[in-house]
């Protein structure tokens, strides 16, 4: 770090800033401590000051092997959502799929899907993604990180879940993977105050069956049966009070080897189920 940059990071601080903060913003907007760009550090600085979230003021966050654009057009990828791409790729190591159909439900930056698609190739498995959002934003954002990445058997749909999707699909895919809404209207009040940023369709869902926020879980697991092949994975995240709720739900739905994980903090976060062969 320069002595310019030093200077800058120092003020930052100084502002209230936390030091590692203070050090991305300037990495990021003054990487050579130019003055010229202390401007542009010092409004980044006011905007996290007010609470923006620092993924927004950066516009990129890195996603296990990938550095995503971000901004509030979509959510930001979490440490949990990394956890599930493990997850599917533990799995498909099980299989003999060398060309795995993978459906992301949900798909918001692109993140599970493209880090799917890029973590496969390194294996030499060539996967075709199909990458679903309700939110024209959202695919906009995910379309950008594709071709940024250069990600190119990844399509775009724009489907409320499985409505728009090819129906010729159906009985085919390999891969259903999904990060859905799942917290109920009520809790967002005792939530982090950053998620007040984040686009509020990606992350709250209603109730469904006396389950908080279960309902976007519920349609998912309900319906997967119909598109996946036999054999074929589901791997969905969810609320940390929707493990037996989301296992019922994939039993009632004829789905089998049904278990749930826990994430890296202990919460009950992923469920995990198969169609019958």
């Amino acid at each position: 770090m320069t002595d310019a940059s030093a200077t800058l990071v120092r003020e930052l601080e100084a502002l209230g800033l936390e030091r590692r903060e203070a050090r991305w913003i300037v990495d990021e907007f003054a990487p050579a401590g130019d003055a010229l760009f202390a401007t542009a550090v010092r409004h980044a600085a006011e905007r996290r000051r007010a609470g923006e979230p620092l993924q927004y003021i950066l516009g990129h966050w890195p996603f296990r092997t990938l550095d995503l654009d971000v901004d509030p057009r979509v959510l930001i990828p979490r440490p949990e959502t990394e956890e599930l791409v493990g997850v599917v790729l533990r799995e498909l190591a099980r299989s003999s799929s060398a060309t795995p159909l993978i459906v992301d439900l949900g798909c918001g930056s692109g993140a599970i899907g493209l880090a799917l698609h890029s973590e496969l190739d390194d294996r030499g498995v060539r996967a075709t993604v199909v990458a679903v959002d309700v939110s024209l934003d959202a695919l906009a954002v995910a379309r950008r990180n594709a071709l940024k990445h250069q990600l190119l058997r990844t399509s775009f749909v724009h489907s409320n879940w499985f409505d728009e999707l090819d129906p010729s699909l159906r009985t085919h895919v390999d891969v259903i993977t999904a990060n859905p809404p799942y917290v109920g209207e009520g809790e967002m009040t005792f939530l982090d105050p950053v998620l007040t940023f984040e686009p509020r369709g990606a992350l709250v869902s209603a109730d469904f069956d006396g389950v908080v926020g279960f309902a976007d879980v519920a349609s998912i697991i309900s319906a997967a049966g119909e598109w996946l092949a036999p054999g074929g994975l589901i791997v969905c995240e969810h609320g940390t009070d929707h493990g037996s709720a989301a296992q019922e739900a994939a039993r009632h739905a004829g789905l089998v080897d049904v278990r749930g994980e826990r994430d890296m903090a202990g919460h009950d976060r992923f469920l995990i189920a198969r169609q019958p062969t």
